[in-house]
């Protein structure tokens, strides 16, 4: 049984045994709760701050447990029906309403009931997580000399090298201080949009991408403009006539293993979007969240759009995140000239610094032979869940189109038969047991048509895909 499980359970049973006990009574000790339980004392201790935390018992060292005290009676429940009113103002002239909405977010990130197979997910499942390395990592870096205090604001100095090198490859064309430390990828677009995009302006945005910055820009004001993709990436034709209609002076693409698509932006469209935005002096905002995701049988990853931009056009923004574990918060944003002094400026004031001992466990992490070894284990691992879906997916719903099988990411994008209702589709397959993300919130205007998108990366192995591909087919009867 994976241990945050064990946790979860024995809390349970220990919450459920708690009426046996006065207030003040001495719970159990730890030792005759592993040997009753047969979980190990890690467990055990857990559990019981689980318990402590919601108030239900108190721990004293050397001591043990005892049940806590009764809590008092809650206080009266206040009015604040007041606040609709406030909440609902309209922004004054033309502004663009902000529209503050997770729910799109959230699908992919709540961890579904037990017994609901994880077809939503966008992060590894945890028998993928390096979490033994993690572990070590944390522990060497907690032990590093001034670990526990002030990071320099730009962030810890290797880490930053460490970042330029993989975003600028061989060639070294991207430099340390061209980097800045940010809390993970979601964090880093956030920080873009607010630095480079007043309120009410358009950005420019692939469609279908990614909800988490269609959340943010709403979030901010923003007024997106969607350009159409396909099976070579972002239409350059269509985002040159964007930019000229529009007005924009930001487009956010996604150029590797696009979400939810898969798609790699073609060599001739990577020189076309950075030139047809240099002429509309316009940023290009390159979101690169799954290059560390490349299938074992991907071919040659192609380079970042900022290693070939010495013009200051790409703002970069990467994370370890999404190969590692979703407590990895530590990503990174490149960009050239005065716009980085603004980037600075936007990430000091929303959150100061990343934290020191979280910087320096990255930086134990990607130093470390472990890190090698588990890039491998995910590019094979991802390879086999993807050939595991998609063949489930031929067997179970034959009438389900994709245009493109993706080398690299977590996700099947796929075309459902014309008139299906996508939210009914993915309330019934909740009810079979299995989440899935229908494909309206990966747009930003109308879809041209009903998707549905799978991922491979959260479930527990390739028996279970398969089940959820079954149980997603009785879904759609």
């Amino acid at each position: 049984m994976h241990e945050r499980s064990s946790v979860a359970e024995l809390g349970a049973i220990l919450r459920g045994e708690l009426d046996r006990y006065s207030p003040g009574e001495k719970l159990p000790s730890s030792r005759s709760l592993v040997e009753r339980f047969r979980v190990s004392p890690v467990t055990v201790s857990r559990a019981l701050g689980v318990l402590a935390a919601e108030g239900l018992v108190v721990t004293r060292p050397g001591a043990g447990a005892f049940r806590a005290e009764p809590h008092a009676a809650p206080a009266r429940a206040g009015d604040t029906s007041w606040q609709q009113v406030a909440l609902s103002a309209e922004p004054a002239g033309d502004a663009v309403p902000r529209t503050v909405d997770a729910t799109a977010v959230v699908a992919t990130l709540a961890e579904p009931p037990p017994g609901v197979i994880e077809l939503s997910g966008g992060y590894l499942h945890p028998t993928l997580q390096p979490e033994r390395a993690l572990a070590a990592a944390l522990a060497r870096a907690g032990r590093r000399p001034g670990a526990w205090g002030r990071p320099p604001l730009d962030g810890v100095t290797e880490l930053r090298a460490w970042f330029a090198r993989e975003i600028g490859g061989p060639a070294g064309t991207v430099a340390a201080s061209d980097v800045l430390i940010t809390a993970g990828g979601q964090s880093a677009l956030t920080a873009v949009l607010r630095a480079l995009a007043p309120p009410g302006a358009p950005v420019l945005v692939e469609s279908p991408t990614y909800p988490g910055m269609i959340a943010a820009a709403r979030a901010s004001g923003l007024r997106l403009v969607p350009v159409p993709t396909d099976a070579r990436g972002v239409r350059t034709d269509l985002l040159a006539e964007a930019f000229r209609a529009s007005g924009a002076r930001l487009f956010v693409c996604q150029p590797l293993f696009q979400n939810p698509t898969g798609a790699v932006l073609s060599d001739e469209r990577r020189r076309e979007v950075v030139r047809i935005a240099r002429e509309a002096g316009a940023f290009v905002v390159e979101d690169d969240f799954a290059r560390r995701l490349a299938h074992e049988d991907a071919p040659p990853l192609p380079p970042t759009l900022a290693a070939d931009d010495p013009d200051g056009i790409v703002v970069h923004v990467c994370s370890l995140t999404k190969a590692t574990s979703p407590s990895l918060r530590v990503g990174a944003l490149a960009a050239r000239g005065p716009v980085l002094e603004r980037l600075r400026a936007i990430q000091i004031v929303d959150s100061f610094f990343v934290p020191r001992p979280l910087q320096e466990a990255a930086l134990e992490l990607v130093g470390s032979p472990a890190w090698a070894r588990h890039q491998r284990t995910v590019a094979a691992e991802l390879r086999t869940r993807r050939e595991a879906l998609l063949t489930a997916v031929r067997r179970e719903l034959p009438a389900l189109e994709t245009d493109f099988v993706p080398p690299g990411g977590f996700t099947v994008w796929l075309r459902l038969p014309d008139g299906t209702d996508e939210t009914a589709l993915a309330a019934a397959a909740f009810r079979e047991g299995v989440a899935v993300a229908p494909g309206r919130p990966y747009y930003a205007a109308e879809p041209a048509a009903p998707h549905v998108r799978l991922s491979f990366a959260a479930a527990a192995g390739t028996a279970e895909l398969a089940e959820g591909v079954s149980r997603l087919a009785t879904a759609l009867l």
